[in-house]
């Protein structure tokens, strides 16, 4: 067939991806082959896609296809999060447009709605993803709130409580005060923030004098429970159980004493409210102070304030300063800068706040989820981040696991009209257990009299049953249940891609429920990327309007030149400085092999010619070889990057600009048949190797005719990689030699100003390195030259150069300007000798010859010596012009 002039990626891809779904070959069953299993790190419902998803599943992508055309029975797992948070937030924001309120909905209509939401914008990501090539096996893809999966996450509660690792209690937590609910320290962002410090006036109870503190948060004195100062800090060593007033409500509380004050911060008075800073919580425990908790659910000031009663926590801030200054309080306002927690699902300041609420202890979990990761079974890569993920581990605490929301798992507890609480999975299961307590009253309890509370779980409680619950969710709840086939075959998985910053409430809550439900690891290695930025280092992020849209970029770019521009600028774990630039840079790569293969399929063959380039195809064959060992010994380390850089070096540079160029024949007359089938069969060797990397080009060109006709399932999706055969290392230096040999005969001509198709003479001192008479052929071809000699001696008049360790010579027979060659090889040995002074300074350093590597002295010596011999030639050329 004929093959256009140039790609149109728009209708290949749309072509081949819905081929691949056509004929299921992203499906997968268990087998006897051996099986690489990928989850994907389920995106939310809400979400729509975005650089870091990109990112993630290209790798992701890549690591499948690969596993594919090895031969592995390849299964990538599909899926969404239910987002508790941020769906409800959607659900609600879409209700109040319609003028419905949610406090006017039951839980049933409420969920409704929820679900309608959902079958309408959850699965838009999925189908993004699916324009980036992503070869999952979208007849597995699940959700978080599936029946069988919600399921698993209710049993796994139930089994956690009764092995009393789940427990209620009132405990400081982040409130959201916009969504209304608990958050995860995980789910808080810290953002510095320009904010006032205030400087108030606390009277003394007895005298005349006051203590002055300093706060960001004036309106919260009305909860202050006690003034605390350090033991040693003697300007205050005789207000210890001293009482002062707080002013605007003149209550009297106690000065403290405790070494948590800071000396230098503000005055060295710090204000303690229990009920409102997690610190002063555990101060307030340790002191048994009071707790007043002065503020609503949604920020605004309760009763117990006394005062601005329902304004909101910021409004209030403001009339409180102005407030206190009118009563003589305020002695002054400084700007201060702060980390303030902001929730990561509705951007509200995350409120410190008391609250009764279900937990889930973590140390006892957390032992041998960390003995995983530091004996190696699990894998971080890259594994820098194993400290991080120590000190966290090491460090953990319980995790608030209850939402105060509607659209979640509800949390399987019942409540008796006295208060009292059983965990079970039914009305009918806690009524029993009621019953069982034999408890005065407790026999005539109904289910009717039962209420479930009314909190969700937290989304990452359904999350961390992922890699268990997409293939059997009755495995959680049942830890000695073996599993369903699918389970038995696929788990644990192998891969698993993800961003750092979800390293301890994802990554390693997975690692402690795979251990707590199968006493196994979900997954043998963690591929860790970095954030996605743009080209001055910024996080990439809608509000900023420095993220590109990704749809954008696959329309312009192409989905492989978005594959390929992603790719080469993410080694695992450092951050991505995206530029469009490598996205265009795949995008050429991509028309760079589109151009190559119509130059290959142009030429006509003539069986009755000899084949002149075999030197050429042994060296690209052995090149290949070198290569692609290389690219393997990437891939088992994980630099994807590396081994695209690899590949994409293999094919510009040694296939496209010296292979092709080694063989093709001269303009409009034909080539051998020998060479062309060689050529043909390196092509197909590479749109092998570049499919995981560039699926669309790549299973485009593998049908051509030129391969013959191929059958229907004959794609290049499940082609067999090949692994690295041998390769002939003294062919492959021999030819880097010629290639300098070119390259320094294509300079000359540059520098002399001599035309390309003048052909040039060229000679070679006696006693070469390697026997030029095998590469005459390429030597004539690509450097235009009419005569090749060995001589005795440098001829004179002629430039010279080294490659190697052989001396060349090209008669310049008056092309040349004596005067103006001379004072540019002086300067030139003048730059060499001052380099050789640098390196020679280096290696007569002791210090440096013992304590650097070989290799580097190595490499250090071998500058000297080349040097050494360019300024040799140099000084003889001189002396012969």
């Amino acid at each position: 067939m004929s093959i256009a002039k140039t790609y149109n990626p728009r209708e290949t891809e749309e072509k081949w991806y819905s081929y691949w779904l056509e004929n299921k070959f992203f499906k997968s069953e268990p087998d006897d082959r051996e099986p690489y299993t990928i989850v994907i790190p389920p995106p939310n419902v809400t979400g729509v896609l975005h650089m870091g998803h990109m990112l993630n599943n290209t790798i992701q992508d890549v690591l499948v296809r690969r596993a594919r055309m090895k031969g592995k029975n390849a299964c990538w797992v599909p899926g969404t999060d239910h987002a508790s948070i941020a769906t409800e937030a959607k659900v609600v924001a879409m209700l109040k447009e319609k003028g419905i309120s949610k406090k006017d909905l039951t839980r049933p209509d409420f969920l409704k709605y929820a679900y309608e939401w959902k079958e309408k914008y959850g699965g838009i990501i999925l189908d993004q993803l699916k324009k980036l090539g992503a070869s999952c096996d979208w007849d597995r893809t699940a959700f978080t709130m599936d029946p069988a999966l919600s399921e698993a996450v209710i049993d796994t509660f139930i089994h956690l409580h009764k092995r009393g690792l789940i427990y209620r209690g009132i405990r400081m937590v982040n409130w959201d005060p916009k969504g209304l609910t608990a958050v995860s320290d995980e789910e808080v962002i810290r953002k510095e923030v320009n904010q006032k410090l205030y400087y108030i006036k606390y009277k003394l109870v007895e005298g005349d004098g006051f203590v002055t503190i300093a706060t960001t948060r004036p309106e919260t004195i009305m909860a202050d429970a006690a003034v605390c100062v350090n033991p040693a800090d003697e300007r205050y060593q005789h207000l210890h159980g001293k009482q002062v007033l707080i002013p605007l409500i003149n209550k009297a509380i106690t000065v403290i004493p405790d070494e948590y004050v800071e000396t230098e911060f503000g005055t060295g008075c710090l204000k303690v409210t229990p009920a409102h800073d997690l610190n002063d919580y555990e101060l307030g425990v340790k002191h048994h102070l009071e707790v007043i908790d002065i503020l609503n659910d949604d920020g605004t000031l309760n009763e117990k304030a006394q005062i601005l009663v329902g304004e909101d926590r910021f409004a209030a801030r403001k009339k409180i300063a102005v407030l206190l200054e009118e009563a003589g309080a305020l002695e002054k306002i400084d700007d201060y800068k702060s980390q303030v927690g902001f929730s990561e699902r509705t951007d509200a300041v995350i409120e410190p706040k008391l609250s009764l609420q279900w937990f889930c202890k973590m140390e006892e979990m957390a032992k041998p989820a960390l003995e995983y990761v530091l004996n190696g079974d699990v894998k971080l890569i890259p594994d820098k981040f194993i400290n991080t993920y120590r000190h966290w581990m090491e460090n953990v605490k319980d995790w608030c696991i209850s939402r105060q929301l509607w659209w979640g798992q509800q949390i399987p507890a019942w409540y008796a009209p006295n208060g009292d609480v059983e965990v079970a999975k039914t009305a009918e299961e806690a009524l029993q257990a009621f019953k069982a307590k034999g408890k005065p009253g407790y026999d005539s309890l109904t289910e009717a009299d039962l209420i479930q509370d009314e909190d969700v779980v937290d989304t990452w409680f359904s999350s961390w049953l992922w890699p268990m619950s997409v293939f059997d969710p009755s495995v959680m709840g049942n830890p000695n249940a073996k599993g369903n086939a699918d389970f038995q075959y696929y788990y644990p998985t192998n891969d698993l891609v993800t961003a750092p910053e979800i390293l301890f409430f994802w990554v390693a809550r997975m690692i402690m429920a795979g251990h707590e439900f199968t006493g196994e690891i979900p997954f043998k290695n963690v591929y860790l990327t970095g954030i996605v930025r743009d080209k001055i280092g910024r996080k990439m992020s809608k509000s900023l309007g420095n993220s590109p849209d990704p749809l954008d970029l696959i329309d312009k770019y192409s989905a492989d030149g978005v594959r390929v521009g992603m790719l080469l600028s993410s080694p695992a774990g450092n951050d991505i400085m995206f530029d469009e630039g490598s996205c265009e840079q795949g995008r050429n790569f991509g028309n760079k092999i589109w151009n190559a293969f119509r130059l290959v399929k142009g030429w006509e063959v003539d069986a009755t010619l000899a084949n002149t380039n075999t030197k050429a195809i042994a060296w690209f064959d052995a090149r290949f070889n070198e290569a692609l060992a290389q690219i393997e010994a990437n891939f088992d380390q994980y630099r994807l990057n590396e081994a695209l850089m690899d590949s994409y070096k293999l094919v510009w540079d040694d296939f496209c600009a010296w292979y092709l160029e080694m063989v093709k024949p001269a303009y409009q007359q034909p080539i051998d048949a020998e060479t062309y089938k060689a050529t043909i069969g390196f092509f197909e060797r590479i749109l092998k190797l570049l499919h995981p990397f560039m699926p669309f080009i790549t299973e485009e060109l593998w049908h051509d005719d030129i391969f013959g006709n191929r059958a229907a399932s004959d794609c290049c999706i499940v082609a067999q990689m090949e692994a690295a055969g041998n390769y002939n290392e003294a062919l492959l230096k021999d030819v880097e030699i010629v290639k300098q040999v070119i390259s320094e005969i294509r300079n000359v001509r540059n520098t002399k100003q001599i035309s390309p198709k003048e052909a040039l003479k060229l000679f070679v001192k006696k006693g070469s390195e390697i026997n030029f008479d095998n590469y005459k052929n390429v030597l004539f071809k690509l450097g235009n030259i009419s005569e090749f000699t060995q001589v005795d001696e440098k001829l004179s008049g002629s430039a010279s150069f080294l490659a190697g360790r052989d001396e060349f010579y090209i008669p310049l027979e008056g092309n040349v300007d004596v005067a103006a060659e001379k004072e540019k090889i002086e300067k030139e040995i003048a730059y060499l000798q001052g380099f050789l002074k640098a390196v020679n300074a280096k290696l007569s350093n002791e210090r440096f010859v013992q304590n650097a590597k070989a290799d580097i002295v190595e490499n250090e010596r071998n500058k000297q010596a080349d040097a050494e011999a360019k300024i040799k030639i140099l000084e003889e050329t001189f002396k012969s012009l």
